[in-house]
């Protein structure tokens, strides 16, 4: 399992978050209980497994529900 944290663009309200956990919830490999958005810090953490996804992917999804990735750091 790698662990990923991800930075955002400032998060402007709860449903903002929401919309992002959502989406990185759908990625498949996504461990779904790991999945943390930090409001206050605008940052995603999470655990994911890089047989079935990689950080691109995750990236891809957050993108899609229209949120800007600035760096995203894998472990």
């Amino acid at each position: 399992m790698s662990k990923a944290v991800i930075n955002l663009e400032t998060l402007a309200c709860p449903s903002c978050m929401q919309k992002i956990e959502a989406a990185i919830k759908s990625v498949e490999g996504v461990e779904k209980d790991s999945v943390k958005v930090l409001f206050n810090a605008s940052k995603a953490k999470l655990n994911f497994d890089q047989e079935k996804t990689n950080i691109e992917e995750i990236e891809k999804a957050i993108n899609t529900v229209g949120f800007k990735v600035l760096k995203s750091k894998v472990r």
